[in-house]
């Protein structure tokens, strides 16, 4: 039929071309506007535009311009064939503590005389833990605003109180210091109070926008993460999702009040442990599942080195007294989810539509539920506990290993999880 009007219009003097042309046109118009009636084509229209605009914001993505990227990952069945399996489930087994007492103990910590744990919490408070007869009590606070409570919603307002993260005693002088997911670096001496700014900025004037956790080295030297320098602690899953790498791995240098950035192109650096004799630190990368190794001393020192790809999206490392690191992983990876990470596009659709983040990630079999992994110091897997069935510990961010117990924090819920150990 085309090839019959085209040799048509060929045949036709050149002014009757032109009316030729203009007849073609209004009967694409009007064939176009019969199209646009039609109920069916008209409703897939407008459920098409519904989905790209998401004009109620229901879709995680809101009213962020957002930028996905291909991220470095290591392949799903590779790592899932190498994972050892807690068939016991043994998290599962676990006690949970001071339920409505706290909400959000990402970091958890002991004082030199063992008193504990201490632990930040959402409201901008850094409390300790004094026994079932006095309870918790309020140690310091990262700002003169922060204020006593626990709800759920308090994330709301961390920009104003602060959110004290990663926590670390100084051994020799008791001092505690504090990465604070706004306010940065800070220090608190040994009976408390409100905590005294280290740094909030680069040696290049940069701000440090996500103060994640840190470790201190015996010469005073405070190593610490900054997760994103364009994502702050309340967008975090936008980091996630988008696949950014901007984080950095930092250090405060006490004599000259300085911060230098050791590491940068990180993917959500997290966690931060420095190794038994200080030759090395270890830092998670939470966006590529992955423990990392960076050498401070010896014939590699300021090279990097993959310790161990996780299954899942780990948190917090943190040293048992064997020289052994405790991982907190998070949720853990599925196929589908390995396809996102390495197509950018997809993801700039998958996360437009206008559903919820917990709908999304259940249609990419993503389960709400946790497992923490215990590794010697080239990266062998000693120890991993589940809890498969999500029943008692959902969300974890660090595992410390003291007084017989594992104590496990978690950033968004409201209790300390404790499990007999070893």
């Amino acid at each position: 039929m085309h090839r019959k009007l085209k040799s048509i219009k060929l045949s036709l003097p050149l002014p009757f071309r032109s009316l030729f042309n203009m007849e073609k046109r209004k009967l694409k118009d009007k064939d176009e506007a019969l199209l646009l009636q039609h109920p069916v084509v008209l409703s897939l229209i407008l459920v098409l535009g519904f989905v790209i605009m998401d004009p109620l914001q229901i879709g995680p993505l809101g009213s962020h311009e957002f930028k996905p990227v291909k991220h470095s990952i290591a392949p799903y069945n590779k790592v899932m064939e190498r994972w050892p399996k807690d068939n016991l489930s043994r998290l599962g087994l676990g006690k949970l503590e001071f339920k409505d007492e706290v909400f959000g103990p990402e970091s958890l910590e002991f004082d030199a005389l063992g008193r504990g744990p201490y632990t930040g919490l959402a409201d901008g408070r850094v409390v300790r833990w004094m026994g079932p007869d006095v309870g918790w009590e309020t140690f310091a606070l990262v700002c003169a605003k922060g204020n006593e409570s626990t709800t759920h919603k308090q994330w709301k307002h961390e920009k104003r109180c602060g959110r004290p993260l990663g926590l670390r005693f100084d051994k020799v002088t008791g001092n505690l210091y504090i990465a604070d997911a706004y306010y940065g670096l800070l220090v608190v001496g040994p009976e408390g109070g409100l905590a005294t700014p280290l740094s909030s900025q680069d040696v290049e004037g940069n701000p440090i926008l996500f103060a994640n956790d840190l470790d201190i080295h015996t010469n005073g030297s405070v190593f610490f993460t900054d997760t994103s320098k364009r994502y702050n602690r309340v967008d975090h899953f936008l980091i996630l999702l988008e696949g950014e790498s901007t984080g950095r791995l930092l250090r405060y240098d006490p004599p000259t009040k300085t911060t230098y950035v050791v590491l940068d192109s990180l993917a959500f650096p997290n966690g931060v442990q420095l190794s038994q004799d200080q030759t090395f630190l270890l830092f998670t990368e939470t966006t590529n599942c992955r423990l990392t190794k960076y050498w401070l001393e010896g014939p590699k020192s300021g090279t990097v080195e993959l310790v161990a790809d996780l299954p899942g999206f780990p948190d917090n490392v943190r040293m048992n007294e064997k020289g052994q690191f405790w991982v907190a992983i998070d949720c853990c990876r599925t196929p589908a989810q390995e396809v996102l990470s390495h197509n950018p596009w997809l993801r700039s659709v998958y996360f437009r539509l206008p559903i919820r983040m917990n709908y999304l990630a259940r249609l990419m079999g993503m389960k709400m539920y946790t497992l923490i992994s215990l590794f010697d110091d080239k990266g062998e897997i000693l120890e991993v506990l589940e809890d498969r069935k999500g029943e008692v510990m959902k969300l974890v961010s660090e595992v410390r290993e003291s007084k017989g117990k594992l104590w496990i924090g978690t950033v968004a819920h409201n209790h300390i999880a404790t499990i007999p150990y070893p």
